[in-house]
This record gives structure tokens, C-alpha cells and sequence, in this order.
């Protein structure tokens, strides 16, 4: 990703190269912080920057904080206008990942709670070659942290240390990335996306308990592939045995977008391909975020 001339930093614009902040903080020692990555889709025809689902990221941002006892919560409403105003100067006229975070920027042991810093950045994204061609999966040998030791549907950053040591291995082993098993041996999620199966042409998801993220994009999921796609969702526990049985398989996120899995195990799903009903979907959700269909405006803000 190259870099954007500058970032927001406490509330104001600072250079890309001047916006730094100490090593002591809870922030950089405990990750002690709270994040949401946003999209944004450049639509040249709209001549339109369309950010998608700001709004339920602002409110996702606000449960985090409060979940994660900060001495203040930053209104996330002034981060979303600091959000427009960051992309404008910065003059962005194509596909962009925003990252905003809140973090302790108090210096103290484990249980300091602020003071509370804000960073906004934003900069250009380009699309991954596994959107189209889709990726291979290695079910980990690590587990998914349970809710008991760790608020995996909150999105801390400490959190994100599980799927990390999953997708490190992965990688090493040969595989693309990974998929998490939770403590019950069921199906959880990948390291920061979660997973979804076809299955007899019906879409099946590990519920919400099952210690994963409470997915923006998985919530989009569940609306669009009856809406758009005619195919209906199924929450459930999913069997690690089961994953070899289905037809078809994709990860879903706001990094990872609709990303089609075409092996687990180095075992190929259906035709080894990416299939037919993950391609209609990948269609269904790009069109819905670059603007080009009128269903679910709402989730849109435009930004110029």
C-alpha cells in the first residue's frame, strides 16, 4: 500500500511521517486498543467515493471501547466525519482500506484504561489475486480462544495474536491461510475472516457462538445471498469432518471481501474451481459496494 500524505491523529491531520506515538503505552505493550477497518469503493462512472457501512462500523467501535472499560469513549461520530475529511485531504480517488483505532495512551501496567489516543488511516488497496482465484485452507493445529479467555466478537487488538500464530503456520506449511477450531472442536472462524460453506445449495455459517468476530460483513452475508442470490443461510455448528463435504466455501471480511476456498486440507472443494454460487455472490456484494445497485443505500456514504 503506498503512502497517503496524511493521517488523523487526536483530531487532527498530521503528516504521514510526523504521526507517531510512544512505545510505553497500554496501546503498544498490552495491545490495549480497539479498531475497525473500513472500505472504500471508487466508483469512476458516479465519479464517488462510497464508504461502506460507516455507520454500523462507528457503532461497532462504540461497544468495543465500552467492552474494554476505557476511562472515556471517543464519540465515534466525530471519528466518522474525521474519517470524510481525512480521505478528502488526502485527495483518494480509488479502492481504499481506513483502519480507526481508540487505545490507551497511558502509561501504567495492565489495567490502565486512558488516557485515549485516535488514530484514522487511509490509503489505497488494491484487490488480492484470491478474490478471483480463490485460496487453500489448513484446518490449524490452534485453537480458536474461547469467550471465556477472550472477547473474540469484540475487536481488540490483542485478539488478533490467535489468528496470527494460525495464518503464520499456515503459510509455512504451504497453505494460503487457516481455518480455527473453538475449544468444542467445531468450526470457528479464519484468522480475521469469517467462513462460510455451500452445502446442497444452501450457504451454512458457524453461529455466533461459536467465538467468532459479530462480522459486519458476514451480517451483509447473511442478507444479500437470499436477496441477491436466491440461496438461504443456515447458522449452525459445522463438524470439522464436514468441511470435506462441501461444495463450495468462502471467507468474508472487510480485508478479505468474498474470497472463494477451493481446498482444505489440500483436499479440493466440488471442481477444485471457484464456483458458481460464490462467483454470483462476489458479484452481488461488489456491485452493492461500488454503488451500482440501489438496494441497501443506506449502507453507502459518499464521501465527495
Amino acid at each position: 500500500m503506498s503512502r497517503p500524505k496524511y493521517i488523523h491523529l487526536n483530531g487532527e491531520l498530521v503528516a504521514w511521517e510526523d504521526a507517531k506515538v510512544h512505545v510505553s503505552p497500554g496501546a503498544f505493550k498490552f495491545g490495549a486498543a480497539v479498531f475497525e477497518g473500513i472500505r472504500g469503493y471508487w466508483n469512476p462512472e458516479h465519479e464517488q467515493m462510497y464508504l461502506f457501512r460507516l455507520d454500523d462500523h462507528m457503532r461497532r467501535l462504540t461497544h468495543s471501547q465500552v467492552f474494554m472499560r476505557f476511562d472515556s469513549i471517543v464519540d465515534t461520530t466525530e471519528i466518522a466525519e474525521q474519517t470524510l475529511e481525512l480521505i478528502r485531504a488526502n485527495e483518494l480517488r480509488e479502492n481504499i482500506h481506513i483502519l480507526s483505532t481508540t487505545f490507551v495512551d497511558g502509561i501504567g501496567g495492565p489495567s490502565t484504561s486512558g488516557p485515549i489516543g485516535v488514530s484514522i488511516t487511509s490509503g489505497p488497496w488494491a484487490g488480492a489475486a484470491r478474490i478471483e482465484n480463490g485460496c487453500s485452507a489448513q484446518v490449524s493445529s490452534w485453537q480458536r480462544a474461547a469467550d471465556t479467555a477472550l472477547p473474540m466478537r469484540v475487536k481488540c487488538n490483542a485478539n488478533y495474536q490467535n489468528g496470527r500464530l494460525a495464518a503464520v503456520q499456515a503459510e509455512a506449511d504451504g497453505y494460503d491461510t487457516a481455518i480455527l477450531l473453538n475449544s468444542r472442536g467445531k468450526v470457528s472462524e479464519g484468522p480475521s475472516m469469517c467462513f462460510f460453506m455451500i452445502r446442497d445449495g444452501k450457504a451454512i455459517t458457524p453461529g455466533t457462538s461459536n467465538d467468532i468476530l459479530e462480522s459486519i460483513t458476514r451480517q451483509t452475508m447473511l442478507d444479500i445471498l437470499p436477496e441477491m442470490c436466491g440461496v438461504e443461510v443456515i447458522e449452525r455448528d459445522v463438524d470439522r469432518s464436514e468441511l470435506l463435504m462441501a461444495e463450495e466455501a468462502f471467507f468474508c471480511g472487510t480485508a478479505w471481501e468474498v474470497t472463494p476456498v477451493t481446498s482444505i486440507d489440500r483436499v479440493p472443494l466440488g471442481t477444485g474451481e471457484v464456483g458458481p454460487i460464490v462467483k454470483k455472490l462476489q458479484q452481488s456484494y461488489f456491485d452493492l459496494t461500488n454503488g451500482r445497485t440501489n438496494l441497501h443505500p443506506d449502507w453507502l456514504t459518499k464521501v465527495y
